[in-house]
């Protein structure tokens, strides 16, 4: 994941550069949609009382839930307020963020 995003970062500095001088726009859009296309979602300021279970049942409306994870502090075993649901599909993962976006 880290070598893509470095990998699109300079793509993209370079696809700016030539933006600037008038060229095509076209390969900063696919830069973006790519970019953007994951079907393992970020989920922040989750409750300390979620646990994975309860995750997973918050997302499943959304498609095929495949896994979700809360991160838990590994001293305390308390959860840290954020985790991870990977989806089957990109489709899924889009509906996921549309929906949840701004959700309590």
């Amino acid at each position: 994941m880290a070598f893509c995003r470095k990998l699109c970062g300079l793509v993209g500095q370079g696809v700016l550069k030539d933006s600037v001088i008038g060229r095509s726009n076209e390969a900063f859009q696919m830069l973006n949609s790519f970019r953007y296309m994951s079907t393992k979602l970020f989920v922040g300021g989750l409750s300390w009382g979620t646990d994975d279970q309860t995750l997973k049942e918050a997302f499943a409306s959304f498609g095929n839930v495949i896994e979700a994870r809360v991160i838990t502090d590994r001293d305390t075993g308390r959860s840290r307020g954020f985790g991870f649901v990977s989806f089957e599909s990109d489709q899924s993962a889009s509906e996921a963020v549309a929906g949840m976006d701004g959700q309590v």
